[in-house]
C-alpha cells in the first residue's frame, strides 16, 4: 500500500474519525431518545386528551381537508417509515349536538402502492438516478473520444459534476423536512441524488490516479476513503441504500489503489476506520445487513499476504483484534453500546461476529507457521470471547467457534511438527524436528492449559447464572469437549499416538475434575438446562477415563478397559438417572466394535498357539460378559435405543469369540489360513447352539436384539452349512481326511448340526411361522440323509472317501441304511405322537424306494439286487401293518342284535 509520511498522516485520519463516529454516536442517541419521547407524548394527547373545541364560526371557517401539520421529526427519523398510530373513534354524538363536536382526525392511508404510483413515485426515482450517474460516465467518455478538453478539465467537470448532485440531493432533503410531503422510505429522491453523487466521485478521483496520474497513490487512497466515509456519513440521513453504496466503495477502495510494496499497517488502519463506521451506522440505525456486511468484508481483507513464505503478522493480527474489539463493541447485543436484547437470548450476528474474526486470527496462526505473536494474539481473542459472552449472553454462540479454532489450532501444530522425530529412542536429528521442550511446544502447553482451564472452569460457574436452557448447556458443552480435544492434540503431537502415562494422569485428573463438576451441580436445585448440564460433564468425566486408558494401555487391553466402560457406565446410570449415560454405555460398545474392525486379533500376531486360552479370549470374552452385564442393568430402566445397541454388541461379542477361537484352533494359531471342514463343521455346531439359546432367551426378555440375533445366527449356520459343508468341504468332492470310523469329522459336521438343527426347529414351533420351522426342520433331515451314506463310505473306503470304487456291497448298504434311519424315525413318531416324524420317516422311505428303482435295479446284480428289493419290500409291508393296526386302527362295528320271530 503506502509507506513513509502517509503512516503518520493515516493514524491522524484514524484518531479524528474515532472521535468523529464517538460525537455522533452520543448525538444519534440523544435525538433519539428525545423522537421517543416525542412520539409517546403525541400518542398519548391522541388517545386520552380530546382536542380543544372551535366555536361553531370558526370551525366553518377551516378548510375540511387541510390535516393538522406534523411536529418536526429529528435528522435521523426523517428517512424512516412514517409512524402509523391507531386513533381512536370518537363515540356517536347526541341528536342536536353536532355543533360541538370536534373535528375529525384525517384518516391514515394504509393502501398498498398500485402499479401507476409505484411507476410515478420509485421506479422513475430510480432509473433517474442511475442515469444521471452513468450521464455523467458517459460525458466522461464523450470528452475523451472528441478531444473536447483535456484531462484536467474532465477530471474538473467530474468533481464539479459530483459536488452538483451531492449538493442537489442535500438541497432535496432539507426541502422535503420543512414541507408536508414525507419522503419515501424506498425510493426517495434526496438519496438517489446522493448516491449518484458519490458514485460520479468514485469514478473522478479513480480516473484522475489511474488514467491521468494526477494523483498519487497515498492521495487518491485518501480521497477514495473520505468520500466512502462521507458516504457512510451520509447514509444517517439517507437510508439504507447509501449504506450499501458506502461501505462497498469504502471496502473496494485498496483494490483500486495499489503500489509496488504493500503497506498492511496503512491498509489495516484505514479499514478500522472504515470498520468503526459501519459498525457505527448500523447500531445508530439498527441495520444488521450492514454490519453483517461489514464483518464479510473485514474477513475477507485477512487473506491478502497469508499465502507469502514471509507472513507480516502484526499488522494481520491488529486487524483482527481490531475488528474484534469493534464487534464487541457496538454489534454485541448487550454489550457496551451493543443494541439492546431479551435476556437468555442467543443473537446470531453477536455471536458470528465474533466468530468470523476468532476465524480470522485462527486463519493468521496457520500461514505464519504457529508464530508467538500470532498465537498470543489468538489466545487473546479466544479469552476476549469467553469475557464477552459472560457479560453478554447473545454472543454465547460465539464459544463454539471458540472452541472448534482452538482444536484446529492444536491438531493442525500435531499434524504439521513431524511428531515421529519425538519419540525416536535418541531423540530428533539436529535440524530437522523440534523437541518436545522447545520454545514452541512450551507456549504450546502453556496456552493449552489456560484453554482448558478457561473453557473447563467457566462452563461450570456458567450453570444457574441464565434463565434460558440453551446458554447453560452451550457453556458445558465448550467446558467439557475443548479440554478434551486439546489433551487429545498434545497427545497426539507429543506422544504419537504411543503408550504414555504422563498423559494417561492428566486424563484422570481431567476425568477428577469433570466427576466433581457433575456430583457440584447434580446437588443443585433444578433450574434450566441443568439436567443436560450434568449429563454433558458426566460425559465428559467417562470421555477422560476412556483417554486415559487409550493413553496407558496398548492394544488388547485398550478393547477390554474400554469394554469394562460400557459395564460401569450402566451401573452408574442405575445410581445416577442421568439419560445420557445409556447413551454413553452404548457408545462405548460402539467404539469397541469399531476397534475390533480395525484389528480382528486384538493384538496383530501376538495371539498365541494355545487353543482357547489366548488373546481372544480376553479380548472378546471379557468385552462380550460386559456388554451382557451392561445390558442387564439398562434393561431395569426400560427397553430403548441404547440397550438394544449394547445387546447386539454382547451378541456379536459373543458370537465372535466362538468363532474366533474356531479358526484360532482349527488352524493352529494362524489366522490367515484357509478353512476346513473342521472349523465349518465347528461353526456350524456353535451358530445353532447359540441360536436356540437366543430364541429361549427372548421368550423371557422379548426383546427385538434377541429375535433377529437368533434369526441372523440361524442364517449364519444355514449358509456355512449349505456351502461350506455341502459344497466347499464336502469330503466327497474334495481329497479330505475325515478321521476315525466313528467319531470322526463326519459326526462333528453332519450328524451333530442335524441334531442341533431338529432341536431348534422345536425351540421356534408356535414362536415363528410353520414355514420357517418346518425348513429347519428340513435341513435337520437332510443333514442326517447326508451322514448315513458318508459314514458307511467311511467303513468301505477308510478316512479318504473321494477316491476308490462303489461296490455292490456298499450300494446295498446305502440301501439298507437309508431305510433303517427311516424306521428308526417311524418308531420315534410312533412313541413320541409326532406327525412330523412320521413325515420324515416317509420322505427317507420313500427316496430308499426311488433309490432301488433308479439306481439299484441298474447297478447292483445277483444276490445283492435280489436282497435289496427284497428287504425293501418287508420294510414297506410292516410299515403297512403298523398304520394300519396301530396308528389308523379302525373298530369293527358290533354286530346287529337278533330280534326274536
Amino acid at each position: 500500500m503506502f509507506d513513509g509520511p502517509f503512516d503518520v498522516f493515516a493514524l491522524i485520519i484514524a484518531i479524528i474519525a474515532f472521535l468523529i463516529a464517538i460525537k455522533a454516536s452520543n448525538q444519534a442517541a440523544e435525538l433519539r431518545r428525545r423522537l421517543s419521547s416525542l412520539e409517546e407524548m403525541v400518542y398519548t394527547q391522541r388517545r386520552v386528551q380530546p382536542p380543544p373545541l372551535m366555536p361553531a364560526p370558526v370551525q366553518a371557517e377551516a378548510p375540511a381537508t387541510t390535516p393538522a401539520e406534523p411536529p418536526p421529526l429529528a435528522p435521523e427519523a426523517e428517512a424512516s417509515p412514517p409512524l402509523v398510530t391507531e386513533v381512536a373513534a370518537p363515540p356517536p354524538l347526541e341528536a342536536g349536538t353536532g355543533a360541538d363536536a370536534p373535528p375529525p382526525l384525517p384518516a391514515l392511508d394504509i393502501r398498498d402502492p398500485g402499479f401507476e404510483e409505484r411507476l410515478g413515485t420509485r421506479w422513475v426515482v430510480w432509473i433517474g438516478g442511475l442515469a444521471l450517474a452513468l450521464g455523467g460516465f458517459f460525458m466522461v467518455r464523450y470528452s475523451i473520444e472528441a478531444g473536447l478538453v483535456g484531462p484536467g478539465v474532465r477530471v474538473f467537470l467530474g468533481g464539479l459534476f459530483a459536488a452538483a448532485l451531492l449538493g442537489a440531493g442535500e438541497w432535496s432533503r432539507r426541502k422535503e423536512s420543512i414541507s408536508n410531503i414525507a419522503a419515501l422510505p424506498i425510493a426517495n429522491i434526496p438519496a438517489i441524488l446522493t448516491a449518484a453523487g458519490t458514485a460520479v466521485a468514485f469514478a473522478t478521483i479513480y480516473a484522475a490516479y489511474a488514467l491521468y496520474g494526477f494523483l498519487v497513490p497515498a492521495t487518491a487512497f485518501v480521497l477514495l476513503g473520505l468520500v466512502a466515509l462521507g458516504t457512510l456519513a451520509a447514509a444517517l440521513l439517507h437510508g439504507p441504500a447509501l449504506a450499501g453504496l458506502g461501505v462497498v466503495g469504502a471496502f473496494v477502495t485498496p483494490l483500486l489503489v495499489s503500489s509496488g510494496k504493500p503497506d498492511y499497517w496503512a491498509l489495516y488502519i484505514y479499514l478500522a476506520i472504515v470498520t468503526a463506521a459501519s459498525f457505527g451506522l448500523a447500531r445508530i440505525r439498527l441495520w444488521r445487513w450492514l454490519a453483517v456486511t461489514t464483518i464479510a468484508f473485514a474477513v475477507l481483507w485477512i487473506f491478502p499476504g497469508l499465502d507469502t513464505s514471509d507472513v507480516q503478522v502484526a499488522p494481520h493480527a491488529f486487524h483482527a483484534i481490531a475488528g474484534f474489539v469493534l464487534a464487541a463493541l457496538l454489534v454485541v447485543c448487550g454489550f457496551m453500546f451493543g443494541p439492546s436484547i431479551e435476556d437468555g437470548e442467543i443473537e446470531p450476528v453477536s455471536s458470528s461476529s465474533l466468530g468470523a474474526y476468532l476465524f480470522g486470527a485462527m486463519l493468521i496462526v496457520l500461514s505464519s507457521a504457529h508464530a508467538d505473536l500470532a498465537l498470543i494474539a489468538f489466545t487473546l481473542l479466544v479469552g476476549a470471547t469467553l469475557f464477552v459472552a459472560w457479560r453478554a449472553p447473545a454472543a454465547t454462540g460465539a464459544l463454539g467457534a471458540a472452541a472448534a479454532t482452538v482444536f484446529i489450532v492444536f491438531a493442525e501444530w500435531a499434524v504439521r511438527a513431524n511428531p515421529d522425530m519425538l519419540v525416536l529412542p535418541g531423540g530428533p536429528l539436529p535440524g530437522i524436528g523440534p523437541v518436545a521442550t522447545d520454545s514452541s511446544v512450551t507456549l504450546h502447553l502453556v496456552m493449552a492449559a489456560i484453554f482448558a482451564a478457561g473453557f473447563g472452569m467457566a462452563g461450570f460457574f456458567a450453570q444457574g447464572r441464565s434463565n434460558s436452557a440453551i446458554i447453560p448447556v452451550v457453556w458445558s458443552a465448550a467446558g467439557v469437549a475443548t479440554p478434551i480435544a486439546i489433551l487429545v492434540a498434545l497427545y497426539a503431537r507429543i506422544a504419537h499416538l504411543d503408550r504414555s502415562i504422563p498423559f494417561a494422569i492428566l486424563a484422570v485428573l481431567l476425568a477428577a475434575a469433570f466427576g466433581a463438576a457433575t456430583e457440584a451441580l447434580a446437588r443443585r436445585e433444578d433450574r434450566p438446562g441443568a439436567a443436560t448440564s450434568v449429563a454433558l460433564f458426566a460425559t465428559g468425566t467417562l470421555g477422560a477415563l476412556a483417554l486415559a486408558l487409550t493413553f496407558a494401555l496398548e492394544k488388547g487391553w485398550l478393547t477390554i478397559a474400554l469394554a469394562l466402560m460400557s459395564l460401569g457406565t450402566a451401573w452408574i446410570s442405575l445410581q445416577r438417572p442421568i439419560p445420557v449415560l445409556r447413551r454413553l454405555a452404548a457408545i462405548f460398545a460402539a467404539i469397541v466394535t469399531a476397534r475390533i474392525v480395525y484389528d480382528p486379533r486384538i493384538v496383530g500376531d501376538a495371539v498365541g498357539t494355545t487353543p482357547i486360552f489366548n488373546w481372544l479370549l480376553w479380548g472378546y470374552g471379557l468385552p462380550a460378559v460386559s456388554f451382557w452385564g451392561a445390558s442387564i442393568f439398562l434393561r431395569r430402566r426400560g427397553d430403548d435405543a441404547p440397550l438394544r445397541m449394547v445387546e447386539a454388541a454382547a451378541i456379536l461379542f459373543t458370537a465372535l469369540l466362538a468363532f474366533m477361537e474356531i479358526r484360532h484352533f482349527a488352524t493352529g494359531g494362524q489366522m490367515t489360513s484357509a478353512p476346513s471342514l473342521l472349523e465349518c463343521a465347528l461353526q456350524v455346531c456353535v451358530a445353532f447352539a447359540m441360536a436356540i439359546g437366543l430364541e429361549r432367551l427372548r421368550l423371557r426378555s422379548r426383546s427385538i436384539v434377541h429375535n433377529v440375533g437368533a434369526v441372523v445366527l440361524t442364517a449364519i449356520g444355514g449358509l456355512i452349512s449349505v456351502f461350506g459343508l455341502l459344497i466347499l468341504e464336502n469330503p466327497l468332492l474334495w481329497h479330505i481326511d475325515v478321521g476315525g470310523a466313528v467319531f470322526n469329522l463326519l459326526l462333528l459336521g453332519y450328524a451333530l448340526p442335524a441334531v442341533l438343527m431338529l432341536l431348534l426347529s422345536y425351540a421356534v414351533v408356535g414362536e415363528r411361522g410353520k414355514a420357517y420351522a418346518n425348513t429347519i426342520a428340513g435341513g435337520a433331515l437332510v443333514f442326517a440323509l447326508a451322514y448315513v451314506p458318508l459314514e458307511i463310505r467311511r467303513f468301505y473306503h477308510g478316512p479318504i472317501l473321494s477316491s476308490g470304487e462303489t461296490t455292490g456291497a456298499e450300494q446295498y448298504t446305502y440301501s439298507i441304511g437309508w431305510l433303517a434311519f427311516g424306521v428308526v424315525l417311524l418308531g420315534v413318531g410312533i412313541l413320541v405322537n409326532s406327525e412330523r416324524a412320521r413325515l420324515a420317516s416317509a420322505a427317507v422311505i420313500a427316496l430308499t424306494i426311488l433309490k432301488a428303482f433308479v439306481i439299484d435295479m441298474s447297478t447292483l446284480t445277483g444276490v445283492y439286487r435280489a436282497l435289496s428289493f427284497m428287504c425293501l419290500g418287508v420294510v414297506l409291508v410292516a410299515i403297512g401293518w403298523l398304520y394300519q393296526r396301530i396308528l389308523f386302527r379302525r373298530q369293527a362295528p358290533p354286530p346287529a342284535p337278533q330280534t326274536g320271530s
